[in-house]
C-alpha cells in the first residue's frame, strides 16, 4: 500500500501519457504476433495521442482544484473505512466469516493480477487460477498446512495437464498462473491457519492486531514520510516511499505487536514482540514494493478500480500476503501455533 495515493489527473504529465501510450501499444503489437497462439488483442482501449483525458480535462477545469483533492480524499477515507470495517467484522465473528471473507479477497485479487500480466503478453488461465486461489483458504481452514500442500499439488497438476493439451500455452504461461494462485490465496491462507489453530476468540483478536498493525504501518509510514522524508527508498519501483516513512512504519507495526504480550494463549515476551514486529514491517514493505514492481512492469497505476480512491482490491492487500506468511512462521517459531 502506497504512502500517498493521489488519482488527481494534474499529476500526470505528458511524458507519461506518452510513455503508457507507448506500452499499451507495444502490448496490442505483441499480441497481433501471437496470433498463432490465439491470444486476443489486449482489453485496453488505446486513446489517440493528445486525446487521453480530454473528458476527465473537461470535467476537472469546471470544479476548483481544493474541491477535487477534497472529493478525493473523502471518497478514499470512506471506501477503506467500509473495506476496513467489513474485513475486521468478519474476523470478529469466527472461523467461517474469515474464512468467507479471505476467500473473496483472494478471488479479486488474483483476477486482478491476471488482468495485469496479461498486458504483458502473458496468457494465465485465469480460471484455474482463480479457483486455485480461493480453494487455498477452506483447505487450510479444514486441514492446516496440509491443505496448503494439497492444493498446490492439485493445482500443478491441472496446469500440466492444461498445458500438455492446449498447443497455445507455453510453460511460462503455466508459471505465471500458479503464481497468481499461491501470491493471493496461497499467502492469504495463513490468516486461515492462524485463526483456526489458536483458541477462540483470541485467534479472531490476533487477525484484527495483525491486520491493524498493517493499517498503522502503512498510517505512519504516510504521515512520517510526508512530515520530513526526504531519502527515497525504491526511486524506480515506487517514488513516493522514504527512508523516514519506513522506520515511520516500523514503529507503528511494532506498537501494535506489542499487544501480543498481553493476549491469553499467546503471550509473547516483550522482546520477541518486538523482534517479530519489525520482521513484519520488513515484509510488509516488500509486499508493497513488489505489487508495485508488478504494476510497473504492467505499465498500471493502479491494479483495478473496485475501491474508488484507493484502486483495487490488489493495492490494498498486497502488503497483507507477506505479513500473513511471516505471521504464521514466526508463531510457530515462537511456539504460539503448532506446525501441521
Amino acid at each position: 500500500m502506497s504512502e500517498a495515493a493521489n488519482n488527481n489527473f494534474q499529476e500526470v504529465t505528458p511524458e507519461q501519457l506518452e510513455a503508457r501510450r507507448k506500452m499499451k501499444e507495444a502490448a496490442r503489437a505483441k499480441h497481433e504476433e501471437l496470433g498463432e497462439r490465439g491470444a486476443k488483442p489486449t482489453k485496453y482501449k488505446i486513446p489517440e495521442p493528445g486525446h487521453e483525458f480530454d473528458i476527465a480535462d473537461k470535467i476537472g477545469k469546471l470544479v476548483p482544484e481544493p474541491l477535487q483533492k477534497m472529493g478525493s480524499f473523502w471518497t478514499r477515507f470512506f471506501v477503506g473505512a467500509i473495506y476496513l470495517f467489513t474485513v475486521l467484522l468478519c474476523f470478529f465473528f469466527g472461523n467461517i466469516p474469515t474464512m468467507i471473507v479471505l476467500s473473496v479477497i483472494a478471488a479479486i485479487t488474483s483476477q486482478e493480477f491476471y488482468y495485469m500480466v496479461r498486458s504483458e503478453s502473458r496468457l494465465p488461465n485465469e480460471l484455474i487460477g482463480m479457483v486455485g486461489a480461493v480453494c487455498y483458504i477452506p483447505a487450510v481452514n479444514y486441514f492446516g498446512l496440509r491443505g496448503c500442500a494439497y492444493v498446490t499439488l492439485l493445482l500443478l497438476l491441472v496446469l500440466l495437464v492444461w498445458y500438455v493439451f492446449w498447443n497455445k500455452a507455453k510453460i511460462s504461461d503455466v508459471g505465471v498462473s500458479f503464481f497468481g494462485a499461491a501470491y493471493t490465496g496461497g499467502f492469504l491462507s495463513g490468516f486461515m491457519y492462524i485463526s483456526s489453530t489458536i483458541d477462540e476468540p483470541w485467534g479472531s483478536y490476533a487477525l484484527i492486531i495483525l491486520f491493524l498493525a498493517v493499517c498503522a504501518n502503512d498510517s505512519f509510514a504516510y504521515l512520517v514520510g510526508r512530515a520530513i522524508g526526504k531519502h527515497k527508498l525504491a526511486p524506480r519501483t515506487s517514488p513516493n516511499k522514504t527512508w523516514e516513512g519506513f522506520f515511520g512504519g516500523i514503529v507503528g507495526c511494532v506498537a501494535f505487536w506489542l499487544i501480543f504480550i498481553f493476549v491469553p494463549t499467546i503471550n509473547l515476551d516483550p522482546c520477541l514482540a518486538v523482534l517479530c514486529g519489525i520482521v513484519s514491517a520488513l515484509c510488509q514493505v516488500l509486499g508493497d514494493l513488489a505489487e508495485s514492481r508488478i504494476k510497473r512492469n504492467a505499465g498500471f497505476k493502479d491494479s483495478g478500480w473496485i475501491m474508488p480512491g484507493h484502486g483495487g482490491l490488489l493495492d490494498r492487500c498486497d502488503s497483507l500476503f507477506l505479513t500473513s506468511v511471516s505471521a504464521v512462521i514466526l508463531f510457530i517459531g515462537t511456539g504460539v501455533i503448532p506446525l501441521g
